[in-house]
């Protein structure tokens, strides 16, 4: 059994639900009775809390992974630069500028090869992290 009720809302609030009215193709008064409904329910606020939570914990783990990625970034970049500082030899002056431009012809070759890297979606980090996947252990990846 239905009861007719009459209700005051405000002009802005009694516009937005005109609007969701015509929107959804819903009778204003199914949109009323399901907001009041989950107004009134005793477990809708713990719904709602559950579901933010589940949200919080993805956000969480997510963020757990790209703070991982970026140590594990940073502690190549870190190890690599040790590396080549200390096998990088000494230029003299005389050859300087020869070595200078061999170094700006292998940066654009660098730049072209990430700009291919990135168009492509291929991550060399994730790689990184598959059995076998950079070919470190001295055999190719099965990808190439």
């Amino acid at each position: 059994m239905k009861v007719e009720t009459k209700v005051y809302l405000p002009a802005d609030l009694a516009k937005a639900l005109d609007q969701l009215s015509i929107r959804t193709r819903r009778p204003k008064s199914e949109i009323v009775r399901a907001a009041l409904a989950s107004f009134m329910s005793p477990d809708g606020a713990e719904r709602t809390e559950a579901a933010l939570l589940r949200r919080l914990d993805r956000m969480n783990k997510h963020m757990e992974r790209l703070e991982r990625e970026a140590q594990v970034g940073n502690e190549a970049l870190a190890i690599f630069i040790r590396t080549w500082l200390g096998a990088t030899p000494v230029v003299s002056a005389a050859d300087e500028p020869a070595t200078r431009a061999l170094g700006q012809k292998r940066y654009g070759n660098f730049i072209q090869a990430l700009n291919r890297r990135l168009s492509s979606g291929a991550s060399l980090a994730d790689q990184a992290f598959e059995p076998g996947g950079l070919g470190l252990d001295g055999e190719e990846p099965a990808s190439r």
